[in-house]
């Protein structure tokens, strides 16, 4: 499975599925110290790790969408 930080508030980091958008709270003692709102984790053998290979697809993604909407 695959997460995306929504948001951290109080030593917990909401975590969105980025495949059904269904919504958790993990206590970030759980997740990786490098993690900001943004980040993808993935979920394997029970435990958070970065996925910084899907975070950079999806930034590009972004950048493409909002670059041709400015033309």
């Amino acid at each position: 499975m695959k997460y995306s930080i929504d948001r951290i508030e109080n030593n917990i980091a909401v975590l969105e599925d980025i495949n059904t958008g269904e919504k958790k709270e993990v206590d970030i003692s759980l997740l990786p110290e490098e993690i900001k709102e943004g980040t993808i984790l993935s979920f394997n053998d029970n435990k958070y790790e970065l996925d910084l290979d899907e975070e950079e697809e999806r930034r590009k993604r972004i950048l493409d969408m909002f670059n041709r909407l400015k033309k």
